[in-house]
């Protein structure tokens, strides 16, 4: 049986522009790791919440905790998709995304917490499984959305980091509260 090799953070010439801040707050050596282990304390976090908890927006206009869990995995779906295609060689320039706009009509509100965390799940053991299936060329292989170049390895730490931006802001400006 073949070791999985770990997916170290990139270099940064394999990112541009907002990518680097979220990069940054990865904070470890094995994608793979990091990413199970935000998994497992951000589920920990919400599931033991109220509704009330879970519906707490700490100013107006300012997103529950429900809509920043349906925006993370928003989010995940999109950089894996750009992972995907750019290890693939596509060279297509794609698309930036209005992340007010998909939270404004994801109906996050209305859904169940167990339904949201029961999708994380699954969302989050693809996007593992995907990255996992990437060897060192597909992580090295570059492409452009929204007018940034970026590597399918950073993608990943992007991932993960903005994950850890969003546990950050749940600690200190919902829970605290």
């Amino acid at each position: 049986m073949q070791t999985q090799p770990i997916i170290t953070p990139p270099a940064p010439g394999e990112y541009t522009g907002y990518m680097a801040n979220y990069i940054q707050q990865a904070q470890t050596e094995d994608l793979i790791e990091g990413l199970t282990a935000s998994y497992v304390f951000i589920t920990g976090m919400v599931q033991g919440l109220t509704e009330e908890q879970l519906h707490y927006s700490y100013e107006p206009g300012k997103w529950t905790i429900k809509e920043l869990m349906v925006h993370l995995m928003d989010a995940e779906r999109i950089f894996s998709y750009r992972a995907l295609r750019f290890a693939r060689h596509d060279k297509t320039d794609l698309p930036g995304f209005d992340e007010n706009l998909y939270t404004q009509y994801s109906k996050a509100n209305s859904r169940d917490i167990n339904s949201i965390i029961a999708e994380y799940t699954s969302l989050r053991t693809a996007t593992i499984e995907l990255f996992k299936s990437f060897d060192e060329e597909a992580l090295q292989q570059k492409g452009t959305a929204n007018g940034m170049e970026a590597s399918v390895r950073a993608l990943g730490y992007v991932i993960l980091g903005h994950e850890v931006h969003h546990q950050k802001i749940i600690r200190e400006r919902y829970l605290k509260a």
